[in-house]
């Protein structure tokens, strides 16, 4: 499954920097695959060591590790859910994101002029939930009548419609329709609507350098992500070596990037799988909870509609035991069936016959 994130922040809070210097060859992906596919969409590798280990244990011709798809949404200004700035624009790309990365400024630069004109993280927090509920609004105030043709034909549709008016409601008291405490049924019946403010929301503080590892108070009931635009900008232009020193001489264990990705999964509750051998170490990206045919599925569709089984073995014992054939020999590589729960860092070879 591919992952995409809309980077989504007002003017000047430091989004398009950040974009950039996430989606820029930079040293500390230089092993890793990439590329830009259009000028506000890049496909970023997803930092994980543990792919180094199996390549060191297998050889492989190629490391491919799981990607995550960054879009940096244009236009979002107060009055976009209205057509202000691009507010078509951006109305249209976030719709097609899997979650919403909102880039709040914390950083002091008396030389970047915000546009309220002072720094006010819970002022422009507040702005673009409004117009993302004012969008919803209006998708809803447009649905809703075509809805109510719908239920008097086909009794399915009354279902939507209720949910659609429950929503509505809870949107004109300022709620997000993710809070809105909705069961699996309820979802599902308006996710036709791709209404924004269901979409999973994660929050990164643009702080300045000395405040990265500054104790932040939530942001709407979520703990932000504290990144410093210009530390990644700075280490988007070094090799691997240069910036695993930056990063130590500033006390950092890990980039932005790697604290986002790692935020941006446990946010969307996902995990990451290997196969490894002599042509490729990959990384696949599943859901928590996913079995075993769905992680083949991941792969191939052909895998999961004629999975046999799955010989697998945990990543701690892949490289303890030094890869497939140890795991092998010491009976450490399960054959697991179709009610197989895949834990994180299995290590996978998949049998199928179609």
């Amino acid at each position: 499954m591919s992952l995409s994130i809309g980077i989504v922040g007002l003017p000047n809070v430091g989004k398009s920097t950040l974009f950039t210097a996430l989606t820029n060859k930079g040293g500390l992906a230089a092993n890793y695959p990439f590329a830009t596919i259009e000028p506000n969409v890049g496909i970023v590798p997803v930092p994980d060591d543990r792919l180094e280990k199996l390549a060191e244990i297998d050889h492989p011709a190629k490391i491919v590790p799981a990607t995550v798809e960054f879009v940096d949404i244009a236009g979002l200004v107060a009055g976009a859910s209205q057509g202000e700035g691009l507010g078509n624009q951006f109305l249209a790309n976030i719709r097609e994101t899997d979650a919403i990365c909102e880039v709040v400024r914390f950083f002091s630069d008396p030389d970047v002029v915000h546009v309220d004109g002072r720094v006010n993280p819970s002022s422009d927090v507040e702005t673009i939930k409004t117009e993302l509920i004012l969008a919803d609004m209006g998708t809803l105030d447009k649905a809703i009548p075509r809805l109510e043709k719908e239920a008097k034909r086909d009794k399915a549709g009354v279902k939507k419609l209720e949910v659609a008016k429950k929503v509505l409601e809870g949107l004109n008291e300022g709620h997000r329709a993710r809070t809105l405490n909705l069961d699996e049924d309820e979802q599902a019946a308006i996710y036709d609507l791709h209404l924004l403010t269901m979409k999973p929301i994660l929050y990164i503080a643009n702080v300045d350098e000395d405040a990265l590892d500054a104790d932040l108070a939530e942001i709407d009931g979520c703990q932000p992500v504290p990144i410093s635009a210009k530390v990644e900008a700075d280490l988007a232009e070094l090799d691997p070596a240069e910036a695993k020193e930056y990063l130590e001489a500033m006390g950092l264990e890990e980039s932005g990037l790697a604290r986002l990705v790692r935020s941006a999964y446990k946010l969307l509750g996902l995990q990451s799988y290997f196969t490894s051998g002599e042509t490729e170490t990959r990384a696949w990206t599943i859901p928590i909870g996913a079995k075993a045919p769905q992680a083949a599925g991941v792969i191939h569709s052909d895998f999961e509609r004629g999975f046999i089984k799955a010989e697998t073995a945990s990543y701690s014992d892949y490289v303890e035991l030094g890869g497939e054939l140890g795991c092998r020999n010491a009976g450490k590589l399960r054959q697991e069936g179709k009610e197989y729960v895949v834990q994180d860092g299995d290590v996978m070879h998949f049998k199928f016959n179609v």
